[in-house]
């Protein structure tokens, strides 16, 4: 092998997950991160693996799917979830962070190994003369966009993300609302802000009548299911929101006794419980909208919003026709692609591809044949999913699910052993993949 180093494009969390798995094997890397030269719209802060989005990584319940690819790359001694561990806010049974303390650690982690460099610039062109790992994710820049579509002959998919509102939380009135989680899974982690049925009518129609920023005359915008706006979804159905993000079911009132009719929730967006998070309030609305409509809500009268929400685009390449199971180009192995761009969506998605990409690119650097995970496990289930053929015809981003792993050989079952089974089952699968691939070097 021609080549010693590793160029990083990208300093999100895949890109951070791949240098740490290659730093790991004593590998260099070099990551290149355009900021603080230049910002995509949606990014503010100058350190890497910075959350855009939600600061929650979701379930942290092992017989989850989300828990369970946590639980995995754990094994697998991710960066990103060890950090995620150390600057964990309350957030019931999720895996939440204090986003800030989050990037500060995972960038101090990288900075202390002997073989990293980061290069602070934007890229604009894919280098031949290195082996390169693109993790630019959905908000890549638009020339290097341009760039990659050139590289690849086809055209990239896409659509479009949104991001909820974060409110101060001096301001939100506590005699209005209530400490409470559904179902009272875990401790009562998330603020409600209760809404009889009168207030949630007038506040849907206020949500479908809002101003919303337009699209450019050239945008095709196709929203993720698993993400759609507050008032994309208020469109559909005058209870689509009430059985939804505002469901009420499991959080009485302590102050009436009763179930209210909606409820918004609130979560914790730093440790130190001075910012909140609308709990699945991404949205489209103009910012002038967004305060008017958003202070409806009972508690948040007079809210101060410490950010806004807000929509951008997300871009993704068709991974199983380009991609092959080691997420090298099918015609250029020495270009690996990783994180949300390949067609995963998440961020522990994101990472978990960072990992792969960092691990494979290891032992491609090695000499050797990277062995992909088997499809039992929750991370070799998402990397079947987006390099399958199977997948090619109608592809489009994929959250982890139990749906994606092999299905078990027993048919009936409930669903919560069901789930236990696959978490036991692809746990050892992946033990006995790290020993068996010679890979338990890779193990913290």
């Amino acid at each position: 092998m021609k080549y010693r180093q590793v160029n990083i494009i990208g300093g999100g969390l895949a890109g951070c997950e791949a240098a740490w798995q290659l730093l790991r094997r004593g590998h260099a890397v070099r990551l290149f991160e355009m900021k603080p030269q230049k910002y995509s719209p949606a990014h503010k802060m100058e350190h890497l693996a910075e959350l855009v989005c939600s600061n929650s990584l979701k379930s942290n319940d092992p017989h989850s799917a989300p828990g369970l690819l946590k639980a995995e790359m754990r094994k697998l001694n991710s960066l990103i979830v060890s950090v995620a561990d150390q600057t964990a806010v309350a957030a019931g049974s999720a895996l939440a962070v204090d986003r800030v303390d989050f990037a500060i650690k995972v960038e101090e982690s990288l900075l202390q190994q002997n073989n990293f460099t980061l290069t602070r610039a934007e890229i604009i062109q894919i280098s031949s003369d290195a082996i390169s790992i693109i993790a630019t994710g959905p908000l890549t820049s638009d020339l290097l966009a341009q760039s990659i579509h050139q590289m690849l002959g086809s055209s990239c998919l896409y659509f479009y993300d949104a991001i909820a509102p974060i409110v101060d939380a001096f301001s939100i009135n506590m005699e209005k609302v209530y400490w409470a989680s559904r179902y009272d899974k875990g401790t009562p982690d998330y603020l409600n802000c209760p809404l009889t049925e009168e207030e949630y009518k007038h506040f849907r129609q206020e949500l479908l009548a809002g101003e919303k920023v337009p699209a450019k005359s050239f945008e095709d915008v196709r929203h993720f299911e698993g993400c759609l706006p507050i008032e994309v979804m208020a469109a559909r159905g005058e209870d689509t929101l009430a059985f939804g993000p505002m469901k009420p079911v499991g959080l009485i009132n302590p102050h009436t006794g009763a179930i209210p009719y909606a409820v918004v929730q609130l979560r914790r967006e730093n440790a130190s419980g001075t910012l909140f998070n609308l709990v699945g309030f991404q949205t489209k609305l103009t910012w002038p909208a967004q305060e008017r409509i958003f202070r409806m809500i009972p508690g948040l009268e007079d809210a101060q919003f410490a950010r806004m929400g807000s929509i951008h685009r997300n871009t993704y390449i068709h991974s199983p026709s380009l991609l092959s199971p080691t997420l090298q180009l099918k015609n250029n192995p020495d270009i690996f692609f990783a994180g949300q761009m390949t067609g995963v969506e998440g961020y522990m998605e994101s990472t978990a591809m960072g990992l792969l990409a960092g691990l494979s690119a290891a032992v491609y650097l090695e000499g050797r044949s990277f062995q992909p995970p088997p499809p039992e496990t929750a991370i070799g289930a998402l990397l079947s999913y987006i390099t399958s053929p199977q997948s090619a015809a109608n592809f489009q981003p994929m959250n982890i699910n139990f749906g994606i792993l092999k299905p078990l050989t027993i048919k009936k079952m409930k669903k919560k052993e069901k789930h236990i089974l696959y978490a036991k089952r692809a746990l050892d699968i992946l033990d006995d993949w790290l020993q068996n691939k010679n890979l338990s070097s890779f193990r913290g």
